[in-house]
């Protein structure tokens, strides 16, 4: 039984008993009590099917924040970080120092200099971003396949 529903009872038995609600003191109490009842039952009664609306709309939202979400970024699968030659694209890189071929660990900042000096043998050289390796396999940069000639 609802609240509303549950007022209209009351209003019932108020009526039933056949209280005089212009002479009597508590008659005219007890109407306006019923009366301010009926109109907070049916002001919930209102917040309750717009708090339904308002969740059934924000779950529509969510479902589309998801698949926008799924457009911009993808699969959260683990191989998004790796580049085509299987190297992790963290925030840090390992690179070679090309004199004394000592490996040297550096951030992007560095990698976006784009120069860098080896700590070992204090030469400097520089450094580039991109992958020296090919998605088809080959290193000569061909694009053919060498293992199927």
């Amino acid at each position: 039984m609802t609240i509303t529903e549950k007022v209209a009872y009351l209003k019932g038995l108020s009526d039933g008993l056949a209280i005089d609600t212009e002479k009597s003191k508590e008659g005219k109490l007890i109407s306006v009590i019923i009366d301010i009842l009926e109109e907070m039952g049916m002001s919930i009664e209102d917040l309750e099917e717009n708090t339904t609306a308002l969740g059934e709309e924000l779950d529509a939202v969510s479902d589309d924040l998801a698949d926008v979400e799924e457009l911009l970024y993808g699969d959260d699968d683990e191989d998004e970080d790796e580049c085509c030659c299987g190297e992790d694209e963290d925030d840090f890189f390992e690179v070679e120092c090309p004199n004394c071929q000592e490996p040297l660990v550096i951030d992007e900042d560095v990698l976006e200099a784009g120069v860098i000096e080896c700590p070992n043998c204090h030469s400097q050289f520089a450094i580039s971003d991109e992958c020296d390796c090919d998605d088809d396999g080959c290193d000569c940069g061909c694009g053919h396949d060498h293992d199927e000639e």
